[in-house]
């Protein structure tokens, strides 16, 4: 019986250290040589500290900032584990809403953000992106037309020019990769990073 066994177990050791070690480590080796910037998280810093990731969204909730899109994401209730709590951005739990269109709660919480949205600009329609969460929920990025959506909010509670933002939103406008791919979008942390340099001259 050892006999028909032992091939068995040679293999299931053998494929484990290929793709539960070997493969892994030659990867992230690589990643680490090719694209060590990358590889690390594509981490910003600002003075030294780390302030965010280029890949991974974060909230802004005060009126002096651009916002992003929302997000579903949850994580464990310090109150009780067994349930779980909205964790805005968190990357360990990357996930969705999973709510219908016809779901009553989803529908109440976009209603009540257009409605919110509506009031701080009567005169544009409400970009789809400030009230959609992704299949993720950790999306770095809006559409060129949300942030432009935001000027004036942000303006007012600045102080600041509405113009002048405007020329830092179009600044910062990346146009889709390789001139097909995706669609035109902003970095809401670059974006955000930008505005207090600009306020700090």
């Amino acid at each position: 019986m050892l006999k028909e066994i032992r091939p068995a177990i040679i293999l299931l050791v053998a494929l484990t250290l290929i793709t539960g070690l070997i493969y892994p480590l030659a990867v992230t080796g690589i990643a680490e040589v090719v694209f060590p910037f990358q590889a690390q998280g594509s981490l910003t810093e600002r003075g030294g500290v780390v302030v965010g990731s280029e890949l991974i969204g974060q909230q802004f909730a005060s009126d002096r900032y651009f916002h992003g899109r929302p997000s579903a994401t949850t994580g464990p209730d310090p109150a009780d584990a067994t349930k779980t709590v909205a964790a805005p951005y968190n990357a360990v739990n990357s996930m969705g809403s999973n709510l219908g269109p016809t779901n009553k709660a989803l529908i109440d919480r976009v209603k009540g953000d257009v409605d919110k949205l509506k009031a701080e600009n009567p005169t544009t329609p409400v970009p789809v992106d400030l009230v959609t969460t992704s299949g993720s929920g950790l999306d770095p990025e809006i559409s060129p037309e949300a942030a432009y959506f935001q000027v004036a909010r942000v303006a007012k509670a600045r102080g600041m020019s509405e113009d002048k933002l405007h020329q830092l939103v179009a600044e910062h406008v990346a146009g889709r990769t390789l001139g097909v791919l995706g669609e035109p979008r902003v970095n809401v942390l670059a974006l955000n990073l930008a505005l207090d340099g600009l306020a700090a001259h």
